[in-house]
């Protein structure tokens, strides 16, 4: 017992029937029956109803208190008749009968009901985030969270993986996203930045000796927002091993989830045991490297087909002669669908900036296979029997196709391919379905510049015999990097580092770095990994991504305490804000005013 309570409004239960009670919270609804005032007693742990009579002197005074004021209420715990109990609550089969209460807190009118989880616009649920926390839904994602980090701590000190926390302020990095900057006041002219990830310190911290690392590490990015990403903030999962495979680290990160999302949520996860799928057949069948496997509908290439004489589609086999590609996608058992179901999904893909998704049926009259739509006729039945073995297709699919250069139908298809299952009701949306994207390509062409560039993570170790390895076909080399996938969302990515100073050194010239630039650029990393660094590696999940997984939310907002706004601001605290001219001067800072 407390100064303001003996029990929680979600506490109390028929154990404590005819007990003398004090409960303190805040009044989330009333309904006044005329003889009978029913007050619902809120705090973080549930709700309790509370009633008085009209005889009882309290009743008027009770009665005008608005809701959402913060009040102690004494009473005795009585039961409710049995049409009146509420099975949604812990507390549903009691009540308490109010003999004393006291106001602890007033309130103004309130700018958004909090009973409710009715939306409401951005700017009111940012400017008043504290209101907009004690709403049910968005206070129980919050609650959700806490639970799920603290779970997580206890399940890597259980792998034997020690937290161990790196700095805050650090150098500005010359890779990556934008770096929030801090002015130093004591090195004046100079900046600090706040860590995008604490990639290079983790690295340190193998080299230094310690095994297994982890962190709930917060990490800053001057990024647009973006619905899974806050604009200014967000945590990850960093972990970090000695010693170790590729294999190795998959071990403990599928473990581990497998453990979160069975004791957090109900829904079932496809395959314990995560699938790989190498970076090129991910593009190849789903059109990116984050596939959502729920859904069963898969892209093939067909390109060779265009190249045949009774394949009569001419806008598709010139298109293929100057070296475009055919993707299509497979529908099963279509054939009675109306005409509307296709043509919608071919103005959809118009809509979205293509010339649209070709499509036929397969039917068989008299033997014969043949195509039955819009571009059916253009095609024998022996092109239709090949291009039926090569996508796996049976009598009555459906097949859409699509033509372009590489990265356009893949971007497409990978559209279509979740349009589509969705239009089906393909997805099987209580399911978590989780997969490794593995075997990124080590480098890539930049496409505006036309020079090799790392595709993924410059510290990576490449695949194969070292010292065989062709640096002269950079783009043939791949690389021990991956994904963590579930549900179409990249939880995090990862490698198995370069922790040889040479090779580094080999790697980044390919890249276009000389030997200066990289002893400049990563002066830390690089002279540490000349003093005896083991090989390592890592990866960090996103810890926002995984929550609103497990909270079924699609905005990160809704699983963020004190979030920013799509401006990355703070509208609750005025941030970013102006400062004081002399706290300028004493950073020697001068802002110059746009014209």
């Amino acid at each position: 017992m407390t100064l303001y309570r003996t029990h929680t409004c979600g506490e109390l239960n028929l154990n404590n029937n005819g007990e003398d009670v004090l409960l303190s919270g805040w009044i989330n609804k009333k309904r006044d029956h005329g003889n009978l005032l029913f007050i619902d007693l809120r705090d973080t742990y549930g709700i309790t109803q509370c009633v008085v009579d009209n005889k009882n002197n309290l009743f008027k005074k009770i009665e005008k208190i608005p809701l959402e004021t913060v009040v102690q209420f004494e009473g005795r715990v009585v039961t409710r008749e049995n049409d009146t109990i509420n099975r949604e609550l812990k507390s549903g089969e009691i009540e308490i009968k109010i003999t004393n209460f006291k106001i602890l807190g007033t309130t103004k009118e309130l700018p958004l009901p909090v009973f409710s989880d009715q939306e409401y616009s951005e700017e009111i649920r940012l400017k008043y985030r504290f209101l907009d926390l004690r709403r049910s839904k968005i206070h129980q994602n919050i609650n959700l969270r806490s639970r799920v980090i603290s779970y997580i701590r206890r399940e890597m000190e259980g792998f034997g993986f020690l937290e161990y926390q790196t700095p805050i302020l650090t150098s500005s990095s010359p890779e990556g996203a934008r770096d929030f900057l801090v002015p130093s006041r004591l090195n004046p002219g100079k900046f600090y930045a706040l860590p995008q990830a604490p990639q290079q310190f983790k690295q340190l911290i193998m080299v230094s000796g310690f095994d297994k690392y982890f962190q709930i590490a917060p990490c800053f990015r001057d990024e647009d927002a973006r619905a899974d990403r806050s604009p200014g903030e967000f945590y990850q999962l960093d972990i970090e091993m000695s010693f170790v495979e590729q294999k190795d680290v998959f071990n403990v990160v599928e473990k581990l989830l497998n453990n979160i999302f069975k004791k957090f949520s109900t829904k079932k996860i496809l395959t314990e045991k995560f699938p790989k799928i190498t970076f090129f057949d991910s593009m190849l069948k789903y059109g990116s490297d984050k596939p959502d496997l729920r859904n069963p509908l898969e892209i093939c290439d067909l390109t060779e087909i265009f190249t045949r004489s009774d394949v009569k589609f001419e806008i598709f086999k010139k298109l293929v002669k100057k070296g475009s590609l055919v993707r299509a996608i497979v529908t099963k058992q279509t054939k009675n669908k109306p005409r509307s179901f296709f043509d919608n999904i071919d103005r959809w893909a118009k809509d979205e900036g293509s010339n649209g998704l070709a499509y036929f049926t397969f039917e068989n009259e008299d033997n014969k296979i043949f195509g039955k739509g819009p571009i059916g006729k253009f095609f024998s039945s022996e092109a239709c029997q090949e291009i039926m073995k090569i996508s796996k297709a049976e009598i009555g699919d459906s097949i859409f196709f699509s033509c372009g250069n590489k990265k356009d139908i893949e971007k497409l298809l990978s559209l279509a391919r979740d349009k589509i299952a969705r239009d089906l009701d393909l997805i099987d949306e209580n399911l978590f379905a989780f997969c490794w994207i593995v075997d990124y390509p080590m480098y890539e062409t930049d496409e505006k510049l036309g020079q090799i560039k790392f595709s993924h993570n410059p510290f990576s170790m490449p695949q194969g015999d070292l010292d065989k390895l062709n640096l002269n076909k950079p783009l043939d080399i791949k690389a021990y990097q991956y994904d963590i996938v579930c549900n179409g969302i990249e939880l995090s990515s990862g490698a198995i580092r370069n922790h040889i100073p040479e090779l580094m050194y080999k790697l980044f010239a390919v890249a276009g770095y000389n030997k200066q630039s990289v002893d400049e650029k990563f002066s830390g990393m690089i002279n540490a990994l000349n003093y005896g660094a083991p090989p390592h590696g890592g990866i960090a999940p996103g810890i926002d991504r995984i929550i609103m997984l497990l909270a079924n939310e699609k905005n990160i907002r809704e699983i963020t305490m004190f979030p920013l706004n799509q401006n990355a601001q703070d509208l609750m605290m005025n941030a970013p804000s102006n400062v004081e001219e002399s706290q300028l001067k004493e950073l020697n800072i001068n802002i110059i005013k746009k014209k």
